[in-house]
């Protein structure tokens, strides 16, 4: 008899530790061995295997891009917003959560009622049966068939038994999607840091442009001093000094846009730490050389990209996520169990709350089975199938474009060096025309133009190289990108009041 009673109890507890649905299962990315870095010998910096820096703009060797990467961090907007949007998603596990307890309310309630209770008592006959009573007993159901004041005062209390793990299935989904959240602002991190960089490097890069035009264009004062004074001895023609003239002014006109290239980067690297434009330029004004580019590059290997890019792991946590719906839709199919419950007061008149004889109650379980839902329940099974099967794909082309990304940025940084290298032979070569013909036309053997020649070739391959530089930089930011370092030592995430409290932000 005892094992009777218990089965049921028993078949509960079994059930209750079940979830119905697919469990998730970690992705295995097919990837390569090896980069397809060729790693020749025409370039200054080459790559490694080795693991990736988390702190990798440090390898430019500049405290200053040091503290502008972290101010970043600390203003920087955007990224606050990822984080608010990892508060949120924390507060839609608590919301799923709470399905696992019972939900208790209090309600307080006054009517004014008319029962319509003379109706029912005349078509039951009750007032001609009391004809031949006491007339005092039928003059006593006159206050019952009034309208009437109720008061009432209750709790009411109602759980859903989670037999078929609907709600573990969504607490797991909720869980995903603050992971989703999570690596949204470890990309929007990483992005940060290389949008930091790339200003950083720019400015530089502007500033080492604007020196080589200095240089240019003092060395074409000097030659237009030189023809300037050989025209008044009479041994150069007008000509020469005008041709002169004229390269020193086009020369002179490149110094604007190169001016304007700094200010702009100082511009918005201030906007970059969440400060307005301008608030940087004491700070940032200071000319300063490009920094040199590290002899070794580590790059990992291919298979560890996955579990570093933030992008990877967004795919992988949406995956999760659409995997866990799949129960919830599962669930749905099956019989609910509900246990509810309900007390209170209740009395027409105020003062007889307190009496215990006014109380009422009722508890009990409620069985809920779908029969027919016009096949609602059944497709929407299928759509979570359907979204599951599309976030395999996502996480897949997530994969091969992270990879694409990363053998991209070496392509880039490795032909970029490969024209930096060519172009200090070339300038070498050029250095050396400019030269000759320089002493050439001070004997009198060679023309002006070929001065003006020599030096306009030795100005634009000078050019080309800042720019050559700027650009072997700037890829090697977009291979630390590609990558997916620099999240790695900012995991622990700190909200800010006002995301807990629900206040507005203050300037």
């Amino acid at each position: 008899m005892i094992c009777r009673r218990l089965s049921p109890l028993m078949i509960m507890l079994l059930l209750a530790g079940c979830a119905v649905g697919p469990d998730y299962q970690q992705p295995a990315p097919q990837t390569p061995t090896h980069w397809n870095d060729p790693g020749d010998g025409g370039a200054k910096s080459q790559t490694a295997s080795t693991a990736i820096n988390p702190r990798w703009w440090k390898t430019f060797g500049d405290p200053q891009l040091d503290s502008l990467i972290e101010r970043a961090i600390a203003g920087n907007l955007s990224l606050q917003q990822t984080v608010l949007r990892i508060a949120g998603a924390r507060e839609q596990i608590n919301q799923a959560g709470g399905a696992f307890f019972p939900a208790v309310n209090g309600n307080l309630q006054a009517t004014r009622q008319q029962l319509g209770l003379e109706g029912e008592l005349k078509s039951h006959g009750v007032y001609d049966q009391l004809d031949d009573v006491d007339p005092e007993l039928r003059g006593a159901l006159g206050p019952l068939t009034q309208p009437i004041n109720l008061y009432q005062g209750s709790f009411d209390a109602q759980w859903e038994l989670d037999l078929w793990g609907k709600v573990r299935r969504q607490v797991e989904a909720a869980d995903a999607q603050q992971q989703a959240a999570i690596e949204q602002r470890n990309d929007a991190l990483v992005s940060l840091e290389a949008e930091v960089a790339r200003g950083w490097l720019q400015l530089r890069g502007a500033q080492s442009s604007i020196a080589t035009l200095n240089t240019q264009i003092e060395s074409a004062q000097q030659t237009l001093e030189l023809t300037d004074s050989r025209q008044r001895g009479g041994l150069s023609p007008q000509m020469d000094v005008e041709n002169a003239r004229a390269q020193l002014g086009n020369l002179e006109a490149q110094l604007p846009q190169y001016e304007a290239q700094a200010r702009q980067a100082m511009n918005g690297l201030a906007i970059l730490l969440g400060k307005p434009p301008g608030a940087l330029d004491g700070e940032l004004q200071a000319s300063k050389p490009l920094p040199a580019l590290p002899e070794i590059v580590p790059t990992g290997i291919p298979s560890t990209l996955a579990r570093r890019r933030p992008d990877v792991r967004e795919a992988e946590a949406n995956l999760h996520a659409a995997t866990a719906q799949i129960g919830v839709s599962v669930a749905q199919l099956f019989p609910s169990v509900s246990l509810s419950g309900q007390f209170g007061l209740r009395n027409s008149e105020a003062s007889w709350l307190t009496d215990w004889s006014s109380h009422f109650y009722s508890v009990g379980p409620q069985v809920s089975i779908p029969i027919f839902q016009g096949g609602r329940l059944v497709s929407s099974v299928k759509v979570a199938r359907a979204q599951q099967g599309a976030a395999v794909l996502e996480y897949r082309q997530t994969v091969l474009t992270a990879l694409g990304d990363v053998e991209n940025a070496l392509v880039s940084y490795r032909t970029d060096q490969k024209r930096e290298a060519g172009l200090n032979k070339t300038i070498d070569a050029l250095q050396n025309a400019f030269d000759l013909a320089s002493s050439s036309y001070r004997q009198g053997i060679a023309t002006f133009i070929d001065v003006l020649d020599a030096q306009r070739q030795l100005a634009q391959a000078q050019q080309q190289r800042e720019q050559a530089r700027v650009q072997s930089a700037l890829d090697l930011v977009a291979l630390y990108k590609a990558l997916g370092g620099g999240w790695e030592p900012y995991q622990q995430v700190q909200l800010p009041d006002y995301a807990v409290f629900g206040d507005a932000p203050r300037g």
